[in-house]
């Protein structure tokens, strides 16, 4: 069992705090939505795109939400992605991205801890929608896709992505360069680990170490061309569209997102303008 007890210089990290006060205006009550007229099937095709929800944003003690704005009248269940902050970061840090995945019908349920490592705040979140959705007095009402849980996180939080992965309610993980304190042997679910080609803070072959050490379970390891550490605050930029087709392979059945990762025609694999590194072991493969 290979444990990694390595620290994150934490240098970088505090420009994480710079950027919060721009990049949060208006978290508190922040709402967005595609195009008039854009439909689901057009979103799901472009992953990249806004999605066909508007959104909307509860800010808790413990737990931020990002949702689709009309869910108390939405004809389904949505989905639980729990996410999990960088070292002294906060979720409004990664608001871009968490209202996207919002608006493509996920319900994100964002830790609002800046010391995320341990996952405890980000299995709360699950607490947290697993009361609401049987409370017939809340919006969630009935709305919250149970069953569909995925865990997803950067830098420190990428790390307790890991960690809750252990939990039997998450489906699929998606750490996005983790930092180095888990332990992914005990993960049993699919995992999709991403690293950033110019990272100076979590280097690519530490996440490629977790990658190594997944043979045990379907797991990709993503290196994003040119992305350094900070690439995914505020405009998630490159990092948008797999995620979103990840979590749209694994908790919604979307085949056309699963075919970005699996299958002879993967279609990252051949992407070589948008990765500089892509491998898959012989789970995901198969």
């Amino acid at each position: 069992m290979l444990r990694r007890k390595l620290l994150i210089p934490l240098t970088s990290l505090l420009l994480l705090l710079l950027l919060t006060a721009s990049a949060g205006a208006g978290a508190a009550a922040a709402s967005t939505g595609s195009p008039a007229g854009a439909s689901a099937e057009a979103a799901a095709a472009d992953y990249g795109a806004p999605g066909p929800y508007a959104t909307a944003v509860e800010v808790g003690a413990v737990t931020t939400l990002y949702y689709p704005r009309d869910i108390a009248t939405s004809n389904r269940r949505h989905p639980v992605i729990v996410w999990g902050n960088g070292t002294f970061a906060f979720p409004v840090v990664y608001r871009d991205l968490l209202l996207h995945w919002a608006s493509q019908g996920f319900i994100v349920a964002a830790a609002n801890t800046p010391q995320s490592n341990l996952g405890i705040s980000m299995r709360a979140g699950i607490d947290l929608l697993t009361r609401r959705n049987a409370d017939q007095g809340s919006p969630f009402y009935d709305r919250v896709d149970l069953e569909h849980i995925g865990a997803s996180g950067h830098s420190q939080g990428g790390a307790a992505a890991i960690v809750v992965g252990s939990d039997p309610r998450i489906d699929t993980i998606l750490p996005i360069q983790p930092g180095p304190l888990a332990d992914i042997d005990d993960v049993h679910v699919p995992a999709l680990l991403l690293a950033g080609q110019k990272d100076s803070i979590v280097f690519p072959f530490l996440v490629k170490a977790f990658y190594n050490d997944a043979d045990h379970i379907p797991a990709i390891y993503g290196e994003l061309r040119g992305a350094d550490h900070l690439t995914v605050v505020g405009d998630p930029g490159p990092f948008a569209a797999p995620t979103t087709a990840w979590f749209k392979a694994h908790l919604m059945g979307d085949q056309t997102a699963r075919a970005q990762f699996f299958g002879a025609g993967c279609g990252i694999c051949t992407d070589s303008g948008t990765w500089s590194d892509v491998r898959r072991n012989a789970l995901a493969s198969q």
